[in-house]
């Protein structure tokens, strides 16, 4: 099916298109007089499917993204492109609401809509920083720190062997120069006795709480280790674990409940010391703000190409920064969507960290031509755009099964 071709029953009748023509804008801007002239998508089968974006422009420039990886996406963005196409890809605001209205009836509030609009958005900021000749830090109001701290999402063989993650911690920690890590609480204990209730039975608990204690005790004060609950628990087991891990130098604890409900979400992070962070299942700044008004979170964790964008991360953490929360980014890209996270945590004042969960997988960093992290840190790059570029031969040596590559510049 050609997804470009589907009607689009909203263009007759809406009050808000926001293309270009619709809303005049008509001045020449002489050399950043450029247009979008294509959109197109491929997958790379990673550790996850990560779906890649390029924007195509009539000045020969081309803008690199990523969206959430996933189905769903590449049909989204085959469905919008004819709406940028012709568009001055430097109004990324503009476009990024045009797009959101565009898809309002489709749903454009959340979900595979916002990440698709997501990974059309970072290939803009791309391409505009090469039209400027500028880095994409420089477009979202320029940079606090030359490099960004990279926490590693580390695994084991056995992920429920308490000993087996401590070992695996000192070895990040050690040979590969990390001093920020973070391991899985919602794994097999051993104890339980239904896996649909959400309810932790004391036996699952201790054996959590060892898992955080042999971790947080080898690496000591040379690294700091977050633990991942993956939205599992009910409202008093999180309680109960988080309770329970109090005595622990735990970084923070996140997701120990089901996103949807944010008074829970409050309650359950009110009720403890131990931090708790939750956000990347959360979209756009709209989908986060009573997470932070409220102070339902000690940390907020939005995941940049699925929570809107480049901008919209950079909204959430301004609203963030008004009471004082931190911001440490959820991360499962490819090198393109980590270092658009690492450009918004260069630009933000409350950034703690980007997650990068690929340490495992030998051919990452190959699908970029740059050195991205070293010793559990990245340089912001200043070159033009995100700084980094596709190596288009290591990007076809990973395509997912029926994927093409797409276009040259």
């Amino acid at each position: 099916m050609d997804y470009r071709q589907l009607s689009d029953p909203n263009a007759e009748y809406t009050m808000r298109d926001l293309s270009a023509e619709t809303m005049g804008l008509s001045a020449s801007r002489g050399p950043r007089d450029v247009e979008i002239t294509d959109v197109q998508t491929t997958v790379v089968e990673g550790n996850y499917p990560w779906t890649l974006v390029r924007v195509y422009t009539d000045a020969g420039l081309v803008g690199n993204g990523e969206s959430y990886w996933g189905a769903g996406e590449q049909e989204i963005i085959e469905r919008v492109a004819p709406f940028i196409e012709g568009e001055n890809p430097l109004d990324i605001d503009r476009l990024y609401e045009h797009l959101v209205q565009k898809l309002s009836g489709e749903g454009s509030i959340s979900g595979k809509a916002i990440s698709a609009i997501s990974g059309i958005e970072l290939a803009l900021h791309d391409v505009a920083g090469k039209i400027l000749e500028v880095p994409a830090y420089q477009l979202l109001g320029g940079k606090y720190r030359d490099e960004m701290r990279i926490y590693c999402d580390c695994h084991t063989e056995d992920e429920a062997d308490p000993d087996a993650c401590a070992d695996e911690a000192e070895r990040v920690v050690e040979e590969l120069g990390y001093d920020a890590l973070k391991f899985d609480l919602d794994v097999p204990s051993g104890h339980e006795k239904d896996r649909a209730n959400r309810h932790l039975r004391g036996p699952e608990i201790e054996h959590k709480a060892e898992i955080v204690e042999k971790v947080t005790e080898r690496v000591g004060d040379r690294a700091d280790a977050a633990f991942d609950c993956h939205w599992s628990f009910s409202t008093g087991s999180a309680h109960r674990l988080a309770e329970r891990l109090e005595e622990y130098d735990v970084w923070w604890l996140e997701d120990p409940v089901p996103p949807e409900n944010h008074d829970v979400q409050r309650e359950v992070t009110q009720r403890t010391t131990t931090p708790i962070t939750a956000g990347e299942n959360v979209y756009r700044d709209h989908g986060n703000r009573r997470l932070l008004q409220e102070q339902a979170v000690d940390i907020i964790a939005p995941d940049v190409p699925r929570v809107g964008g480049m901008r919209q991360s950079r909204k959430i953490a301004d609203l963030a920064d008004l009471y004082y929360i931190p911001v440490a980014m959820h991360n499962v890209s490819s090198p393109i969507g980590t270092m658009a996270s690492i450009h918004v945590g260069a630009a933000i004042p409350n950034a703690l960290a980007v997650e990068y969960h690929s340490y495992e997988l030998g051919w990452w960093s190959d699908l970029v031509e740059e050195d991205i992290i070293h010793e559990g840190y990245a340089e912001v790059p200043e070159k033009p755009g995100l700084g980094v570029t596709l190596d288009l031969d290591a990007v076809s040596d990973h395509l997912a099964e029926g994927e093409t590559l797409f276009d040259e510049a």
